[in-house]
């Protein structure tokens, strides 16, 4: 049980450090803001992706070596973090063998779970892996801005390394779980799914970089996702092998769950994008500030979780769904007209609390309630399509988020430069050709450095546009968040509607991507 826990308190962490971490890693590997982006979100698209597939794989080669293998691939990431030179190391170990591994990794827990544990203590170990995560959670941001700031960053990944290790010698006490079911393959379904939500986002980063294509990409993405769900009814209906089964999707709570779950996870992955960037370019803190400064959403999502959790008492679960995407929509709306305002991340202590409570309400019962109508011996299949959901949601909202900034920056820069009285017409025309090509979130202490030989007055409306224009593409990037928080309530509206169903068995935990 404490092996299970440790191994979830490792992934989150994971994700809370590389937050933290971004100017240092930038300053250290003399790359972009945008370029550990799409490495952020990539390991999300990767692990979303494959998540279904890779069930299956467990399987078919058994779930404790499922298990094994993820956790070694994802140390294997961890320590290409501590080793890494440049962002191509980062891209291949840690966003793509690493996203695997967590694609792996994930449902061969639950499998495990499932199996190595019953009744009373089955809900003990889903409720240790889901409190563990929590934890990871609110440590998360403070754990690794400390490690940044007084050692490195390097020294973070290196000590998930250890966690992993340690796990792994006590793997003997875990029992593989036997797999019963049909051992044929949906190679089909597998494919659509792989290419459907791997085509959406890859898009969305391909544009973020500044590539082409990306219309192509996303239609491409969008059409596998059609055709996925046409597959899967067409599969049913010759009594044949499924990837999954359609018929879960029948259950307007489960579909209505699963919604939510991808909603909240953009909202969370839009948030954990826009506000480190703010953070550490426009407020120019270091990784312990960073840290700091969000730890009154982390803290306050883990309490809310926890309390919501154990005193919900005859609550409904839809309405403290409602509840918390409400209190999420207002918090990340409070942010945005702060954005240019303030100089102090105290000034977000009150907003940052009331998004942690809206997401620490939504983590708290969404699990619940999307898999309490799935029958007990479907419950692995849903949780995967569930923990699917959530890694889609959460790497579009990665994705969407950072794109839309690096828009937003490039537009509002070029504008006003050519509305600037003091920037020459030659240059207005020089910065507009660089950033068609290389628009970058940067503090005014990096540029500063980079515009050195201008006469001071140019340097001076450099600097004054791109204080500007980072701030509006930062408001712009909160947008993802609040759209799909609003997006979240609206949905939450229906929940409302339909009738509770008990579950029946403790499910805490088994959304664990």
């Amino acid at each position: 049980m404490i092996l299970l826990a440790m191994a979830m308190f490792v992934l989150v962490v994971d994700t809370s450090l590389m937050n933290v971490s971004i100017s240092a890693v930038i300053r250290d590997l003399d790359t972009t803001a945008s370029g550990v982006q799409s490495a952020i979100a990539l390991e999300a698209l990767v692990s979303a992706a494959f998540i279904l597939i890779n069930s299956k794989v467990g399987d078919l080669i058994g779930r404790k070596r499922a298990y094994v293998l993820g956790l070694v691939a994802y140390a294997i990431g961890a320590l290409a973090m501590t080793l890494a030179q440049s962002l191509t190391a980062i891209v291949i170990f840690w966003a793509i063998i690493g996203g695997l591994g967590a694609s792996l990794l994930l449902p061969a827990m639950q499998s495990l779970i499932h199996g190595n544990f019953t009744g009373a203590a089955q809900g003990q170990a889903y409720a240790m892996v889901g409190a563990s995560a929590a934890i990871a959670a609110a440590v998360g941001p403070l754990l690794g801005g400390f490690v940044t700031t007084f050692l490195s960053w390097r020294v973070g990944f290196g000590l998930e390394v250890v966690i992993i290790a340690v796990v792994l010698s006590q793997i003997r006490l875990v029992r593989d779980v036997a797999y019963t079911g049909s051992r044929k393959i949906d190679i089909v379904g597998a494919i659509l799914s792989v290419v459907g939500m791997g085509g959406v986002v890859l898009g969305i980063l391909v544009w973020q970089e500044g590539g082409e294509f990306v219309l192509l990409l996303m239609a491409v993405g969008a059409v596998a996702l059609g055709s996925l769900a046409w597959w899967l009814n067409r599969q049913l209906r010759a009594q044949r092998v499924t990837l999954l089964d359609p018929r879960l999707f029948r259950h307007p709570n489960f579909t209505t769950g699963v919604l939510g779950q991808m909603l909240q996870q953009i909202t969370l992955g839009g948030a954990m994008i826009a506000l480190p960037l703010f953070l550490q370019m426009s407020l120019e803190y270091n990784a312990m500030q960073a840290g700091l400064s969000l730890a009154p959403l982390s803290l306050t999502m883990f309490a809310a979780a926890m309390v919501a959790g154990r005193r919900a008492g005859n609550r409904r679960p839809a309405a403290i769904i409602r509840a918390g995407f409400v209190l999420a929509s207002l918090g990340t709306a409070s942010i945005i007209p702060l954005v240019p305002r303030i100089e102090s991340g105290w000034l977000l202590v009150v907003p940052l609390i009331v998004t942690g409570a809206g997401l620490g309400l939504l983590v708290s019962q969404l699990n619940n309630y999307t898999l309490a109508p799935v029958e007990e011996e479907r419950i692995s299949e849903a949780a995967g399509v569930n923990s699917a959901a959530g890694s889609f949601g959460l790497s579009f909202g990665l994705a969407m988020a950072g794109g839309i900034m690096l828009a937003a920056l490039s537009f509002s820069f070029t504008r006003m430069t050519a509305a600037s009285d003091v920037i020459p017409a030659a240059q207005q025309q020089q910065i507009a050709a660089a950033l068609q090509t290389n628009a970058e979130v940067m503090s005014d202490t990096e540029l500063d450095k980079r515009i050195t030989g201008q006469p001071p007055q140019i340097e001076e409306e450099i600097l004054a546009i791109n204080h500007d224009a980072r701030n509006r593409s930062l408001q712009v990037a909160l947008l993802v968040p609040l759209l799909a928080g609003l997006g979240g309530l609206v949905n939450s509206f229906r929940m409302v509607r339909l009738p509770d169903i008990k579950p029946a068995a403790p499910l805490e935990g088994m959304d664990l991507g």
